[in-house]
Formats: C-alpha cells, sequence, structure tokens
C-alpha cells in the first residue's frame, strides 16, 4: 500500500457520503457539499499532521473555508490534544473579545454522541494582570486520559472594534526535549489518522443534529437550556426551519443584560455555517438593531424585507437554527428565550413593531461590507 492509499480510499468514501446523504438536497446543496468536503479535508490533514502529544500545539480547524458542527461565526476555535499524566500551561494576553473560554474533554465528537466534559470555564476564573497576560496550568489532577481535548473559543461581539488575544500551550514535561526524525513510517500513520477523521467527521456530523435539533418541531425554537457538551457559561436555544418562498420567519428576542455574548444564526441541511461572511446569515447582539422595548426582532426569509435585522437563508428553503447566550451571570429560562412566528412575506410591510428598523439597499450593502472587513480582521485559516 502507497502511503497516502488510505487516505486516498477516505476521499473516495467521503464523497460518496456527500453524493448521498440522509437527507435530500438540490442541486446547489450538492455543490455546498462538495465545498463542505473540501474543508474537511484540509482540516483533516491540519488536524493529523499537527498532532503531536509530546510537544502539543494549538489548531484552528474551524473556520470559514473549514466549518463543522454547526460552527459559531463569532468564535475562533483552537483545539489541541492532551496525554495522561502530562502538565501543560496555557499563556497568553486576553484581547477584548466578548468571551474567553476553555474547555477540556475526554474524547471527540462522535456519531454516538458526544464526550464528557473534564473541564469547562471562562476567564473570569483566571487571573489576569493589567497588561492582560495570563497562565493556567493543568495537568493529572485532572485524570486526563489519552485521547482527551483542549478546546479553546475566542467569541466576538462586535467584529469591527473587538480584538484578538494571543494563546500559547506548551506540555511542561517535555520542554526542552527536541522532536523525533520525521520517518516514512510516522508519515504514513499520519495520513492513516486524517482518512479515519475525515470519514468520522462526516458520519458524526450527520448524526449530531437528530440528537436534539431535529427532535424539535419545524419552525420552533426551544427555551434557553445549557448547550448539550459545550461551555459552562453557554445557553443556547436550538430549532430548524422549512419556509415557503412566500414566507418569512419572526423571531423575537429579549435583549439579555445578564449575558455579554448573544447571538444567532442559520445554517444548512449540513449542520454547517452558512455562508456569513458575504450575506447576513447571523448576527450578534451588537450588530443588531434593538426596539426601545428592549426586544431583537430578526426577520428569517429568502426575499429581502429591507429590514436591519433580515437573515438571510440564501437558497435554503430549510435548515438549522441556534442562538446563544455566553459568560451568562445566571441560568436562562424560558422568559429570556425567543417567541417564533411564520407569517406571510407580505405582511412584513405594515408590521409597526418591524418599522424602527427599515433600512435601504445602500445601507444594506454596508452592513455587508461590514461583514467582510469583521471577518478579515480576525480571520485565522
Amino acid at each position: 500500500m502507497s502511503t497516502t492509499e488510505a487516505f486516498a480510499a477516505a476521499v473516495a468514501e467521503a464523497e460518496r457520503l456527500i453524493r448521498n446523504p440522509p437527507f435530500e438536497v438540490n442541486e446547489q446543496e450538492l455543490a455546498e457539499g462538495l465545498d463542505y468536503l473540501a474543508g474537511s479535508i484540509r482540516s483533516s490533514l491540519q488536524m493529523a499532521f499537527d498532532y503531536d502529544l509530546e510537544h502539543p500545539v494549538l489548531i484552528n480547524p474551524t473556520h470559514q473555508y473549514a466549518r463543522q458542527g454547526l460552527d459559531n461565526p463569532d468564535a475562533i476555535y483552537f483545539n489541541a490534544y492532551l496525554d495522561a499524566g502530562a502538565s501543560y500551561v496555557v499563556s497568553g494576553r486576553r484581547g477584548t473579545s466578548a468571551d474567553l473560554s476553555f474547555q477540556v474533554m475526554d474524547g471527540g465528537y462522535t456519531e454516538s454522541g458526544f464526550p464528557s466534559t473534564v473541564a469547562a470555564f471562562d476567564d473570569r476564573e483566571l487571573e489576569i494582570a493589567d497588561d492582560g497576560s495570563f497562565e493556567w496550568r493543568f495537568g493529572p489532577e485532572l485524570g486526563l486520559a489519552k485521547g482527551a481535548t483542549l478546546i479553546v473559543r475566542e467569541v466576538f461581539d462586535d467584529w469591527g472594534t473587538e480584538e484578538r488575544g494571543t494563546l500559547r500551550l506548551q506540555r511542561l514535561d517535555t520542554a526542552g526535549q527536541a522532536r523525533g526524525p520525521v520517518t516514512e513510517e510516522r508519515i504514513a500513520k499520519r495520513y492513516a489518522v486524517a482518512a479515519k477523521m475525515l470519514t468520522g467527521r462526516i458520519r458524526t456530523w450527520f448524526a449530531f443534529p437528530t440528537f436534539f435539533t431535529y427532535k424539535e418541531p419545524v419552525n420552533t425554537l426551544t427555551a434557553p437550556a445549557s448547550t448539550p457538551g459545550g461551555l459552562a457559561s453557554q445557553f443556547s436555544s436550538i430549532g430548524h426551519y422549512s419556509l415557503g418562498e412566500d414566507e418569512a420567519m419572526v423571531v423575537t428576542v429579549p435583549a439579555c443584560a445578564d449575558a455579554p455574548y448573544q447571538a444567532i444564526q442559520i445554517g444548512s441541511k449540513w449542520y454547517v455555517s452558512t455562508d456569513y461572511e458575504h450575506h447576513q446569515t447571523s448576527l450578534t447582539r451588537a450588530q443588531s438593531h434593538a426596539s426601545k422595548d428592549g426586544l431583537l426582532r430578526y426577520v428569517v426569509s429568502e426575499r429581502d424585507p429591507g429590514l436591519a435585522n433580515w437573515l438571510e437563508t440564501t437558497g435554503h428553503d430549510k435548515g438549522v437554527m441556534m442562538l446563544r447566550w455566553q459568560r451568562v451571570v445566571r441560568p436562562l429560562g424560558a422568559e429570556d428565550g425567543p417567541r417564533v412566528e411564520v407569517v406571510p412575506f407580505s405582511s412584513l410591510r405594515t408590521r409597526v413593531d418591524l418599522d424602527d428598523q427599515r433600512i435601504s439597499p445602500d445601507e444594506y450593502a454596508a452592513r455587508i461590507a461590514a461583514r467582510q472587513v469583521g471577518v478579515a480582521r480576525r480571520m485565522i485559516s
């Protein structure tokens, strides 16, 4: 067998999965699935070849060119593999993002479910110096087993003003030791690992939304609840939509003063974010128009309603939705969550509660331009 034969076979199998998904797809959705495949190939190779238990690094495997798991458009994700009995330090400088959170899990997501969380907290539990520097040391006291993973999320509310910080991971008990030489056997093993990651990743995200999202009635959103397999300080509301060409969904949710980060997004059948750089498929509270009554009103539709809080379905008459609240200071309940209406698109013109967010095409284009700049400011790919 050649060095890349297993990975080449996995690419072929992954394409077969994409072309025969457990849901119906149209021509556009199939093309998006093949684009999703390209990102998955890229991410699997990155994770396999950056894998180093002796000298781990923080890897950015999820971004606008490699989407997975209904990725948050407002987040930069960092992952690292951890080893049993090892000691680590995460250090850096706190930026001005809305949230910086840390999570250690005892494995990875699979088509069977999600791993258990070993530790989860945000930077409020760190000692941060006046210059923004910090460090977190951890190791055997967490009972780490091989296969454990570290996930760091830096989440932005205002894409135009908040600045990224810096992060570094070091394994302390191997510091100063040289990395072993590159061998053909080692490279072949990494291609084999990437092969398993690729097909496993696609099967996982086919299965995952069936555990939660699709169990809910269509065109509804759940009350806020702690995110399954997610962060200790995150609450979320999930759902899925199905809208006709002449229909729109109005989602009304209170602006939550007890959560510095609050956002809504649309995703595709592939359980990934849709194009949030060139279309308004997500909005944070900072990006949203808030009415004087303290409510955020979003309109989900294919056609442009001429509203600031329009969420574009970008050719997807069916998809998934998620609202997130992070860094919460209290548990959230139904009163903090969304209300949903499906209405005729034509009725949006006469709704008084939407009058204060009507905008012109030029104003909307300016919003898109700001999104493009905002993504470029924090892009890691």
